[in-house]
C-alpha cells in the first residue's frame, strides 16, 4: 500500500521540522531574507505563519489536518513577489527536503504542489 505524501514527509512532527529550517533558510538566503529576517521580531507573528504553513502543507499532502489561515492569492496579495523569488524559496524548500532526508518521489510531489501555487503568488 503507497503512503501519502504526509506520511512520506513524516507527518506533522515531520512536516514542522521540515517547515522550521524552510524558514532558517530563508533568513539565510541572500535573495529573500529581507522579506524573513524581520519576523525574528516579531516572534507572535512568526508562529503563526509557521502553524498555519504546517497546516497547509499537512492538509495538501493528505494528512489529517485543516487549514484555516487566508487564500494564497489574498495572502501574498500586496508582497510582489518576484519570480525569481519564487525559485529562491523554493531552492529553500528543497534544501530543507534534503536536510530530512525526504526521498525523490516525495520531492516530486512536492515541486508539483509548489508549482501550482505559483500564479496565486507572485507579482500579487
Amino acid at each position: 500500500m503507497n503512503k501519502s505524501l504526509f506520511e512520506r514527509l513524516g507527518g506533522r512532527e515531520g512536516i514542522s521540522t521540515i517547515v522550521d529550517n524552510t524558514v532558517t533558510n530563508h533568513m539565510e538566503n541572500p535573495a529573500v531574507k529581507a522579506r524573513f529576517l524581520p519576523l525574528k521580531d516579531q516572534p507572535q507573528r512568526l508562529a503563526i505563519i509557521k502553524s498555519h504553513t504546517i497546516d497547509f502543507f499537512s492538509a495538501g499532502s493528505g494528512g489529517p489536518a485543516t487549514y484555516t489561515g487566508k487564500d494564497m492569492v489574498t495572502a501574498h496579495t500586496g508582497m510582489n513577489i518576484s519570480p525569481g523569488e519564487y525559485m529562491h524559496v523554493m531552492d529553500d524548500i528543497f534544501k530543507a527536503l534534503d536536510q530530512n532526508g525526504i526521498d525523490e518521489e516525495s520531492k516530486k510531489d512536492v515541486l508539483a504542489i509548489l508549482w501550482s501555487l505559483k500564479g496565486m503568488m507572485i507579482s500579487k
